[in-house]
């Protein structure tokens, strides 16, 4: 049966700055542990400490600017794209930009705080 989920949780966030984070569909707020749906907003200058994911994480800038960095170079995420940073690959996100970013991360399997591995926790 459908269930509709009529808001998300708020989620505390890593990072030099304060980050809203929102949870529609994961592990706090539907009790779903296969994927996660949140909704992210971050200020201008936000940066979080790099980590190594043991789950996929496709990100949807809806927009402002969301930079990507991994070993192999950096992406700059704009309004209107995605990135999908695999499981198990180093990646440290920010948002460099004048008006920070709002975007859509989607974690197969679910976001959990023992699985994204964030290096100094």
């Amino acid at each position: 049966m459908a269930r509709l989920i009529e808001r998300p949780t708020v989620i505390q966030s890593a990072g030099n700055k304060p980050k809203r984070i929102e949870e529609f569909v994961g592990r706090v707020n539907s009790a779903t542990a296969g994927v996660s749906v949140a909704r992210m907003t971050s200020p201008p200058g936000w940066e979080e400490p790099a980590q190594t994911p043991a789950f996929d994480e496709f990100t949807l800038v809806l927009a402002g600017l969301l930079r990507v960095e991994t070993k192999q170079g950096t992406i700059d995420v704009h309004a209107g794209q995605a990135v999908h940073a695999p499981a198990g690959e180093w990646v440290r996100y920010s948002t460099p930009g004048p008006d920070g970013a709002h975007y859509v991360a989607v974690c197969l399997p679910a976001f959990s705080p023992d699985t994204v591995h964030r290096e100094g926790a």
